[in-house]
Formats: structure tokens, C-alpha cells, sequence
């Protein structure tokens, strides 16, 4: 059998070497490198690719995503809460102070007051301090933080810088005990600043008082100022006690009214107070002898 044009099949056909193929893929590298950076033809295939592949990159970079942003996000709410919580100190040291600051200029004021009522006043006085309620809840009574050796005695009135506040009704030797105006069992000779019609005051235990014994038609009108009479003995004369709110008739049929009145002091909240003394007492009262057979008389 004659083998002239015979070709050999393509599975043994051998190409070009590796080596030449490898120039040849560089060299082609090569040139579509220098094109695309001279005249830039792949830009479009790029962009085309990057679109493609977004949601790919996206989806890789998803946990990575989820664990930056879970510690980023923990860490945020540890710093907010430290700051809060340094906010909420703050915040409660500034109300502290400002509480202080308040009460203190509450206290300068009523200090000012006792003092401006103490120049006012024509005899000896001595500051004090309310120190709490006394235990007994059916009367209107406080605890000062002065007693006999301060000179306090039994008796003395006790006012604010806006008026009278009570009486002074049992003494020890560092305290003394003050039945306020308002106790039910306490009252005190006042006097009408407007027309000078007296009358007597009587505390309700409610915080309110009340001037009884005034017959229907007295000039008294809402509004009118009380002061002391200084008839009783006890109370020097021209001390504020009461303004009067409203004006009734008095429903026992007798013929007199019944007014409320609401004190000029801080009974119930004053906590600087002024226990007010006589320079020397007063004369004593005419016994019922004296006044059947007058000094004097025959």
C-alpha cells in the first residue's frame, strides 16, 4: 500500500511548543494591555463586569458586614449608656445644688424679714429655729431650739417676718413648746386696722381662723387687716395677725357673724422664727377685791 498523501490523524498532530505559546499569549497580553491604556476600549466591558458581579461582592461581604456592624453597634450603646448614665449625675448633682442654692435664699429672706421685724418691734427678742411638729396630732404645736436659758418664758409670743404665729406655752431649758394661731384651743385680742372695731381671733385646727362673737352688722369686710389689740396682755399691740376672707351670718340664730380669716404668717411653714419679750412686765391685772373697792376709794 503506497503511503504518498497520507496525513496522519489529529490526535497526532502535534502544535506549536508550550514556550512558543507562552510568548505568544504575553506578547497578545502585552498589546491589549498597551491598547486599553492608550485608548481605553475596555472601560465599558469593566463596568459591565462590575455590575454583574455587585450583588456577588454584596452577598460575599454580607457577614463581614453583619459582625462590623453588630460591634460598632454595641459599642455605640456602652458609650451611650456611660454618657447617660454621667448625664443623669450631673443632671442630679445640678438639681441638688440648685435645691440648695433655693432653700438658702428662702432662708436669707425670712433672715431678713425677722430682722426687719425685729427693728420694728420696741422690745427684746431672740431668733429661733421651728425643729419639727409635736407629736400630738389633734393640735396645731411646734418645738423651738431655744428654751429658758435663752431667756424664753412661757407666755412670749413667737411671730415671722410677716406676723404673729403663736404663743409660747410650755419651756425646757433648751427648747420650748409653741401652740400655733391655728390650734383650736388658742386665741388672741385682734383689732380692725380700718376702723379700730376689736373682737377676739380663734384658731379652726384647720389652718384657718375665725373671729367670733362680732354682731350682724359690725363694719368688717373682706379684705380687712387684723392686727393685735394688745388687750389681752399677752400680745403687744400693732402685730399683723389675719386678713379677713368673707363675711357670714352666723347660723346659731344669736345675731352675730361668722368671719374667716387667713393669717398673715407662715403659721404652718415658717421655719425662722422671733420669740418677742417685754423689756419689763406688765402691770398686773386688778383683782375682783380692786374692782369692788378701788386703791383709793372708801
Amino acid at each position: 500500500m503506497s503511503l504518498v498523501g497520507h496525513q496522519a490523524p489529529p490526535i497526532f498532530r502535534r502544535g506549536p511548543s508550550p514556550l512558543v505559546r507562552l510568548i505568544l499569549f504575553v506578547s497578545i497580553c502585552l498589546a491589549m494591555l498597551v491598547a486599553d491604556i492608550k485608548y481605553r476600549y475596555l472601560d465599558v466591558l469593566r463596568q459591565a463586569i462590575s455590575v454583574v458581579t455587585y450583588p456577588l461582592q454584596r452577598a460575599a461581604a454580607a457577614p463581614a458586614d453583619v459582625v462590623r456592624n453588630a460591634s460598632r453597634y454595641f459599642a455605640t450603646l456602652v458609650e451611650v449608656q456611660k454618657e447617660n448614665a454621667a448625664l443623669r449625675r450631673e443632671l442630679l448633682d445640678a438639681a441638688q445644688s440648685l435645691l440648695r442654692f433655693e432653700h438658702l435664699q428662702r432662708e436669707n429672706e425670712a433672715l431678713r424679714g425677722l430682722l426687719e421685724m425685729s427693728r420694728r418691734l420696741p422690745l427684746t427678742s431672740v431668733s429661733a429655729e421651728i425643729l419639727y411638729d409635736a407629736p400630738d396630732p389633734f393640735a396645731r404645736k411646734v418645738i423651738l431650739d431655744r428654751g429658758a436659758q435663752h431667756g424664753v418664758k412661757a407666755g412670749f409670743p413667737v411671730v415671722d417676718a410677716h406676723g404673729v404665729i403663736g404663743q409660747v406655752t410650755r419651756v425646757y431649758p433648751a427648747q420650748a413648746e409653741v401652740t400655733l394661731l391655728t390650734d383650736k384651743n388658742q386665741a388672741i385680742a385682734v383689732e380692725v386696722v380700718r376702723n379700730g372695731l376689736r373682737g377676739v381671733l380663734f384658731g379652726t385646727g384647720q389652718g384657718q381662723l375665725e373671729m367670733r362673737y362680732v354682731l350682724a352688722g359690725a363694719d368688717v369686710l373682706p379684705g380687712d387687716v387684723l392686727v393685735t389689740s394688745g388687750l389681752d396682755g399677752v400680745f403687744p399691740a400693732g402685730l399683723p395677725v389675719a386678713t379677713v376672707l368673707h363675711v357670714e351670718r352666723d347660723g346659731s340664730g344669736q345675731g352675730f357673724f361668722s368671719i374667716a380669716c387667713e393669717p398673715a404668717a407662715g403659721v404652718e411653714r415658717s421655719i425662722q422664727v422671733l420669740v418677742v419679750g417685754r423689756a419689763e412686765a406688765p402691770p398686773p391685772r386688778p383683782s375682783e377685791q380692786d374692782a369692788v373697792d378701788p386703791p383709793g376709794g372708801r
